[in-house]
């Protein structure tokens, strides 16, 4: 597949939203949404990887690319935000359960 400066700036612009929109879904707690949106993104990226190189961005469209760039790595930011709490939670419930287990191999169910 070869791509014009136009399809790269496409695919920087559709990430740009997916990040956009996984800020709302960690919002809303919508995990299986956000991985969802994870994934196309991945698959973007994909895209990118084979591809991009061959293209050559240069003055405004290389500031439009790097203000994409930024836009992302600020949503990404504000998503790690977001799930920092729940990731927390989940580990404090996962190491319970360990310790419950090991507590009932050691002294047996009551």
């Amino acid at each position: 597949m070869t791509m014009t400066k136009d399809d790269v700036l496409g695919v920087y612009a559709a990430m740009s939203d997916l990040t956009r929109a996984m800020v709302t879904a960690a919002n809303e707690s919508d995990w299986e949404g956000l991985e969802s949106l994870e994934q196309r993104v991945s698959a973007h990226v994909a895209v990118l990887k084979a591809n991009e190189a061959m293209v050559r961005l240069e003055g405004e469209e290389r500031q439009r690319k790097a203000t994409l760039i930024k836009q992302m790595l600020d949503d990404d930011r504000k998503v790690r935000d977001l799930i920092a709490p729940w990731m927390a939670q989940l580990a404090r419930l996962i190491n319970s359960t360990g310790t419950e287990r090991r507590l009932v191999n050691a002294y047996g169910g009551v």
